[in-house]
């Protein structure tokens, strides 16, 4: 791809992010297209679907979270991309509404990831043996959906993830 198309095509889903994060994935096209400072056009031809607009934010952010945790790691890099991962989805709050989209690469480099964090974890003795990676996104999933809803400050996700990380302690 040519670095223009590139560089178009980036902005175009941080466009995307900022107004599906704030009009829910309702948002028009048209926005996402005047906030990238592009031509409906070209968001069209990167993207000929909202469908597929929506996947590729859903897979970038994925991505990004796997870097995000394979970044970190020892004793305390579990707990690092939990707090990291909550107050993420608390500030941003995006609903997109993504059924059966299948995005099983990006989902699985995240729990790779995730599994390197948790098997760190439990080698310095932070994490308890007996839990597993499923355990542990399901975790995530469930802390970050609920900072999804209002009400979600810091005092609520600090005593959320107390809870969590007592649950996981060894």
């Amino acid at each position: 791809m040519r670095a223009d198309a590139q560089r178009n095509r980036e902005r175009i889903l941080d466009a995307a992010e900022e107004v599906f994060a704030r009009h829910g994935a309702a948002a028009s096209t048209e926005e996402v297209a005047r906030r990238a400072g592009v031509a409906i056009g070209t968001v069209f031809r990167h993207f000929p679907a909202k469908d597929d607009l929506l996947t590729a934010i859903l897979k970038r952010l994925l991505a990004r979270l796997a870097e995000d945790a394979a970044a970190l790691g020892g004793a305390d890099g579990l707990h690092t991309f939990f707090t990291r991962l909550v107050a993420r989805a608390a500030a941003r709050r995006t609903v997109v509404g993504l059924a059966g989209v299948d995005v099983p690469e990006a989902v699985g480099r995240l729990g790779d990831a995730v599994g390197e964090l948790l098997r760190q974890a439990q080698a310095a003795g932070t994490v308890r043996r007996d839990v597993q990676r499923p355990e542990v996104m399901a975790l995530l999933v469930s802390v970050c959906q609920g900072a999804l809803h209002g009400g979600w400050d810091e005092d609520l996700q600090a005593r959320t993830l107390a809870v969590v990380f007592a649950g996981l302690a060894a």
